[in-house]
């Protein structure tokens, strides 16, 4: 053959096998053998290998690359991917819809219900057709470029079909929406949202090969799929199998229905799950859950419950979004799973202010996928509640990513050779004494040179809402605190790189930048400096108040008891515990070596041109939809508002978004200005 006639033979041979993908995958036919089919593939491998320049990106051939990557590189998506709320009962799916109802008056819904697949989100481009960029849904906002592993799934298309415009009506496309496709894949740029899973049978086949090699097994298929897709080199997570399956179409088509979206993504070449619904009400969106959670062991992969969503699009918009989750769709989630297990042992840990908090040491059992040894008992009073003892058999709950907990005890079980759980006499961490918090539940070490309070203070002073002193990560202090080079947060400013130099974990560029991330923490603003002391019941609010009310540490330092009280929503509990702070000593000692350190702590000062607000006192209720709760609350302060967590007489405005709580009813009462989120956004502009 010439160049010219390979070249038509390599295009037939990718048609060919793009057509035996499509149908597998997408149709669940079997056209041809795998033998043939892998003989196609050898085929065009061998002429792609002979001829190099005759090879494309959206080959068959290209679905592996080359050499592992050395990062991931950061995407921006076009538009966020979002999260979903959860439903956990029929009541709370009825309570959704009435608030849907409540927007939109008179407006009749229905839906089009899909099972939820547990496994990685993932955001697809094609650019005149052809598979350009995949990433995965990160923070909602940016992803990781996940491309060349994404192309080793076959599930997901290399080329985009092109479907015949007879097939487009046929679902409903308008001519309209048919003309803006041919665009997207002609010339255009088209997204497709879907979900990265690995089936339950490559999973088990996957740990039956490992542990015959002596490999670790993989823990569920969740985390399997996640941590494939994340695989720097594509010749491991071609080696895993994933699976992947569409559930939106991002780009605006012009279409009428959700429904849509799915008919239309399995025309494109696209996998979408069978067993997806459309129900004319939410009665039968609901029969839709409960069948599938009774019939989970049916589905081939891992499903936790089911997405129903409001079928018209043209209402997506009208009904709008919550915070970072629109309104127009929720996840029912099936019944957690649970097991059965026993409580060898409850162990005492001590947080960052001293405070006892049990865990409860279980024998490992799977749960959810995963094997779980610990859960969580809050404080004394769970204990009680549950009338858990030391050896007890118990249920034990794990809903996805949840941390396990113990639900219920079966006293009939007991065997009588249970112990009672009792509260240490002594910190389990520097044997100092141990007393209950007077009106509280906790226990907390009096010790104030614990080894575990001092080394959480110190983290949570390094902290991102508090210093944020890049590098300095919570195994690094400890590091730090286990060599004798830190013992309070004044210790940091005297590191030196050859103090770290000779550690573990470090280098000389290393060591010197974690040196001048600390020294670039010098210069601090008032209310960071005050949350970063790690004060008990003083959170960043209570911080922000305290320097606004004083302006300089100075003066925190001469005020008494009463003037700190006086502060507009303190408390008597946290101007005592802030007056206490700044009088002890001890602390008076670390602040003068703070200074002595070169730290230098710059007082609050509102400019003039940020006075809009100064003096009013706000109270934020419901959700918004243009600004995050923090947005809003950061706004009201660089205007010199206030923000308070309840209302009073001294409250000037409560702001209301969507579904607001018990604060609205009682500024009502009150008779406090209440204004909605448009007016709030007036009056901040």
């Amino acid at each position: 053959m010439n160049k010219l006639e390979i070249k038509k033979r390599i295009e037939k041979l990718r048609s060919e096998i793009e057509k035996y993908r499509y149908a597998y995958h997408v149709l669940d036919k079997s056209l041809i053998s795998d033998a043939a089919l892998d003989s196609l593939k050898n085929e065009l491998e061998k002429l792609e290998r002979e001829f190099p320049d005759l090879i494309t990106s959206d080959s068959p051939t290209q679905r592996v690359g080359g050499a592992p990557l050395e990062k991931f590189e950061k995407v921006r998506h076009t538009a966020p991917m979002m999260s979903i709320f959860d439903a956990f009962s029929p009541l709370d799916m009825r309570d959704w819809e009435k608030r849907l109802k409540k927007i939109m008056p008179g407006q009749k819904f229905d839906y089009y219900a899909e099972l939820k697949m547990d496994g990685l989100a993932v955001a697809l481009i094609y650019e005149k057709g052809g598979f350009v960029l995949g990433a995965t849904r990160g923070d909602g906002e940016i992803g990781e470029d996940v491309t060349q592993n994404l192309k080793t799934i076959e599930a997901i298309p290399l080329v985009l079909r092109r479907p015949e415009k007879q097939e487009l009506k046929n679902i409903g496309l308008s001519e309209e929406a048919i003309k803006k496709l041919y665009q997207a894949i002609n010339n255009g740029r088209l997204e497709a949202r879907g979900e990265a899973i690995i089936s339950t049978k490559v999973f088990a086949e996957l740990n039956k090969l490992y542990k015959k090699q002596g490999r670790a097994e993989l823990a569920n298929p969740r985390n399997a799929a996640a941590g494939s897709i994340r695989q720097l080199d594509s010749k491991l997570t071609a080696e895993r199998r994933l699976d992947c399956h569409i559930y939106s179409l991002a780009t605006d088509l012009g279409l009428k229905y959700h429904e849509q979206e799915h008919e239309l993504a399995k025309l494109l070449g696209f996998k979408v799950l069978k067993q997806n619904k459309y129900c004319k009400n939410l009665e039968e969106a609901i029969k839709f859950h409960n069948y599938w959670e009774n019939h989970r062991d049916k589905v081939p992969f891992e499903c936790d419950g089911a997405v129903i969503v409001v079928n018209n699009l043209n209402l997506w918009p009208k009904l709008g979004i919550v915070g970072k989750g629109p309104r127009y769709m929720m996840a029912y989630k099936f019944a957690a799973e649970q097991a059965t297990t026993v409580v060898e042992d409850v162990v005492w840990q001590v947080g960052r202010t001293g405070v006892l908090t049990p865990t409860a040491h279980l024998k490992p059992v799977k749960v959810y996928g995963v094997t779980v040894s610990r859960a969580t008992l809050h404080n004394l009073d769970e204990i009680r509640r549950l009338s858990l003892k030391i050896g007890d058999t118990v249920i034990i709950e794990r809903a996805g990513d949840v941390i396990p907990k113990v639900v219920k005890v079966l006293p009939n079980l007991r065997v009588g050779s249970e112990k009672e759980i009792k509260v240490p006499k002594q910190c389990p961490m520097c044997s100092g004494g141990v007393e209950k918090v007077a009106s509280e539940v906790a226990f907390r070490c009096i010790n104030k040179k614990c080894y575990a309070v001092n080394l959480r203070n110190l983290t949570h002073w390094a902290s991102r809402n508090a210093m944020d002193v890049e590098g300095l990560g919570p195994k690094i202090i400890e590091q730090l605190y286990k060599e004798g080079l830190v013992k309070d947060i004044s210790d940091f400013f005297k590191l030196t790189a050859g103090d770290l130099k000779p550690l573990e974990r470090f280098a000389e560029k290393s060591a010197e930048n974690l040196v001048a991330a600390i020294a670039a923490r010098k210069e601090v603003d008032l209310a960071r400096f005050i949350y970063s002391l790690g004060i008990r019941h003083v959170g960043e609010e209570s911080a922000l108040a305290l320097a606004k009310h004083f302006g300089s540490l100075e003066k925190i330092k001469n005020a008494g008891q009463d003037e700190i009280n006086s502060i507009y929503d303190f408390g008597e509990v946290m101007a005592k515990s802030a007056y206490e702070w700044f009088h002890d000593k001890h602390n008076l000692d670390l602040l003068a070596r703070l200074e002595a350190a070169g730290v230098k702590i710059k007082s609050l000062k509102l400019s003039s041109k940020n006075t809009k607000l100064a003096g009013k006192i706000f109270v934020l209720t419901g959700s918004l939809e243009k600004l995050t709760r923090d947005q809003a609350k950061a706004k009201i302060r660089e205007l010199g508002g206030d923000i308070s967590s309840s209302v009073s007489t001294n409250t000037d405005y409560v702001v209301a978004g969507a579904e607001p709580g018990s604060k609205l009813e009682k500024a009502q009462k009150l008779g406090v200005k209440v204004i909605d989120e448009g007016e709030f956004m007036k009056l901040i502009s």
